[in-house]
């Protein structure tokens, strides 16, 4: 018989402190930094996102993201066989965040490890978790993608300090007789590692090079919206569907400029968009299970509908899944 993979259910985890922008405007203010609800809105159609308080960690808003997930499975932790965390922020240098989490959740034996794919993360992670599944490895998956943007954050850089979030979202994922993961796409080109990037790193117990978030916005931009449609029709193309098939888009929630983009080059109206970018901001790893379980809490995604999930992030990273929910 045939193995497939399934969602069975969402979770997700915002941290408390939502900031505004005009919660933004008067932090950056104090620094003698100007910018504006306008600006911000204007350029990337956000309005708000949450920041962790001090002493909340990636694998804190994981783990809780993670136990929403498995009560809308109706899983317990102690069936899950295997946990994969996708983070840029993990709690630290080792060991992984999924094994934090793992541990969080009162787990233990199962295999665990992190992902590394930034804004394209979640959809890295999926893609490994489906095809754990579908060879018999794995049979119940934890996929998780959380992080704590803020702390990567340069305050004094308005570009690029109005635009992430934290949080966490989940999505287990089981074995099954019936198609539910349709196909799967992921790329990266390591040529265009600087075009956004942390470029610090720990020595010898010291920050070395700079632990602050660059991106060259433009160059983002114009390389994301074209990747992000190659990446969705050949999903599209393994399972034999067309863009016609897409009940709901479901991309990484960076720039609403990036998603109308690529809902306008797929030819699907926006309001088969989720969005949540306007109250999130970019939450890295975790704005596609985010997306996605607020669509499916909310009552857009329903049971049954077909979903293209996509994202792209530092690396440079993208790739793409075509699920039927």
């Amino acid at each position: 018989m045939t193995r497939f993979a399934r969602i069975s259910g969402t979770g997700s985890c915002l941290p408390p402190q939502r900031l505004t922008n005009a919660d933004m405007v008067a932090k950056l203010a104090a620094r003698g930094v100007e910018t504006s609800d306008d600006w911000i809105v204007e350029r990337t159609g956000i309005r708000a996102r949450h920041f962790v308080g001090d002493g909340v960690f990636a694998s804190d808003l994981a783990a809780e993201a993670a136990r929403n997930a498995l009560a809308a499975a109706g899983v317990l932790g102690a069936d899950i066989d295997l946990i994969i965390v996708a983070t840029s922020t993990p709690d630290m240098v080792f060991p992984s965040t999924a094994a934090i989490v793992q541990n969080k959740l009162g787990i233990a034996g199962c295999p665990v490890f992190d992902v590394q794919a930034v804004c394209s993360g979640f959809i890295y992670a999926l893609t490994v978790a489906e095809a754990m599944i579908r060879t018999g490895t794995a049979s119940k998956a934890l996929v998780i993608g959380a992080e704590v943007f803020s702390r990567l954050l340069d305050f004094n850089d308005r570009t690029t300090c109005v635009l992430f979030g934290d949080g966490a979202g989940a999505v287990v994922l089981e074995a099954s007789d019936t198609p539910g993961i349709l196909s799967t796409d992921i790329h990266a080109d390591g040529k265009h590692t600087d075009i956004l990037c942390v470029p610090g790193h720990v020595s010898g117990g010291q920050i070395m090079g700079d632990p602050l978030l660059k991106m060259d916005g433009q160059a983002v931009f114009k390389l994301a919206v074209g990747v992000l449609e190659d990446t969705a029709r050949a999903a599209l193309d393994k399972a034999g569907k067309t863009a016609a098939d897409i009940d709901w888009l479901i991309p990484h929630q960076a720039n609403i400029r990036i998603m109308a983009g690529t809902a306008r080059k797929l030819k699907l109206p926006m309001d088969k968009v989720v969005v949540t970018v306007d109250q999130h901001g970019n939450t890295s790893a975790a704005s596609i299970p985010l997306a996605l379980d607020h669509a499916v809490r909310a009552g857009q995604v329903k049971k049954g509908d077909t979903l293209l999930l996509e994202g792209v992030g530092g690396g440079f990273t993208w790739g793409a899944v075509l699920v039927d929910f």
